[in-house]
């Protein structure tokens, strides 16, 4: 398989999930959480860089229909259990964002055995962006009283969209869920 230019991207990504790991989790590295966030940012890019390039030059596959919501599952999630493994986030509150990416990925799996393609909504892109921001805000973890209460408006935010993406979804495609 040749794999295009937007798919390369989406593969880049995956592989910058464990090099952001290495250097977040190394506190021996000075400035890690810097390098760390700049690493995580630069695959939040590519995310959008890659959907980007395949709308734009007609290059949407199967391959990246599958790979793309993936990666960034893996990428927030990867971020999610090291900010509890740091204390940065309540454990309950990296579950529910998780368990929320495992239903819509049981759902779309459901919904593409049914033949219908449920493509991302406006809630699920801001939920992503916003997971993102607060991501990158935690990697880099800025210890002043103003910035600390940003975060955690940033973090309640992220689950509140993450929940109503949730549901939007639910309701929208509940017939896949039916028997026929």
């Amino acid at each position: 398989m040749v794999l295009n230019l937007p798919n390369r991207i989406t593969l880049f990504r995956v592989i910058m999930i464990p090099v952001f790991l290495l250097v977040y989790l190394n506190q021996n590295i000075t400035y890690n959480n810097y390098i760390a966030g700049a690493i995580f940012l630069i695959a939040a890019f590519s995310d959008f860089l890659d959907g980007y390039i395949a709308r734009k030059q007609n290059l949407i596959t199967n391959f990246g229909k599958f790979m793309d919501p993936l990666a960034d599952k893996l990428l927030v999630s990867a971020a999610l259990i090291c900010f509890v493994e740091f204390n940065l986030l309540p454990s309950w509150i990296a579950f529910i964002i998780i368990a929320r990416e495992f239903i819509i990925s049981g759902f779309r799996l459901v919904a593409s055995d049914n033949g219908v393609v449920i493509a991302a909504s406006w809630w699920g892109k801001i939920k992503t962006n916003l997971q993102m921001i607060m991501s990158v805000m935690l990697i880099i973890n800025l210890d002043f009283p103003f910035i600390n209460t940003l975060e955690t408006i940033v973090i309640y935010l992220a689950l509140i969209l993450t929940v109503v993406s949730l549901i939007d979804y639910l309701i929208k495609n509940k017939s896949v869920l039916q028997d026929k």
